[in-house]
């Protein structure tokens, strides 16, 4: 959903990755980190600390990449070790709101399990030589409806925090629903 941000971001992040000759992996395995912090905030009442933290893990998400393309260092590993650090960042800020209160716990079960249910659905499709990168709720646009519920939340009341967290769990098990749709019809 967010690919035709892709050539944006690319003039963005490349000047960055030029400055970053470092191994992608390392940046890839600080991101999950960034998001205790998120979970430490979310656990604390704290839904700024929250987004900033989510922001600063997504940001480091998409640095990573761009060192890794940038200078010619993407591999196999990276990207298997990126996915799986998502995957990790994701259930660590779901736990750090669910310990908040800011959503029942089987919801907050229900929405670790929708995203890491997102992205193995993909990832299965593909071991299967079918393309799948279609959804309305993949992980970017998860984060960035995470983070401005939590501004809301912040400004109007933690029950809009709430809210979006239910929403969150909708959309995704949507998405799963889309890629499971659109894999069918490629390899029936």
């Amino acid at each position: 959903m967010l690919q035709s941000l892709r050539p944006f971001l690319t003039r963005i992040l490349n000047p960055i990755a030029r400055k970053l000759n470092i191994n992608p992996n390392i940046v890839t395995i600080i991101s999950p980190f960034i998001a205790v912090l998120a979970a430490y905030g979310f656990a604390n009442h704290n839904l700024i600390l929250g987004c900033i933290a989510i922001l600063m893990s997504g940001f480091l998400d998409v640095v990573d990449g761009a060192v890794a393309r940038y200078h010619g260092r993407s591999s196999p590993f990276g990207a298997f070790l990126d996915s799986t650090m998502d995957r990790f960042a994701d259930a660590i800020i779901y736990i750090g709101i669910i310990f908040g209160g800011y959503c029942d716990w089987f919801v907050g079960v229900l929405a670790i399990h929708s995203a890491i249910t997102v992205s193995y659905v993909r990832s299965r499709a593909e071991s299967q030589g079918a393309e799948c990168n279609i959804g309305i709720a993949e992980r970017a646009v998860r984060m960035i409806i995470l983070m401005l519920g939590a501004i809301i939340g912040f400004f109007a009341g933690d029950i809009y925090f709430t809210y979006i967290i239910y929403i969150l769990v909708i959309l995704s098990y949507f998405t799963v629903g889309q890629r499971i749709l659109y894999v069918w019809r490629q390899l029936r």
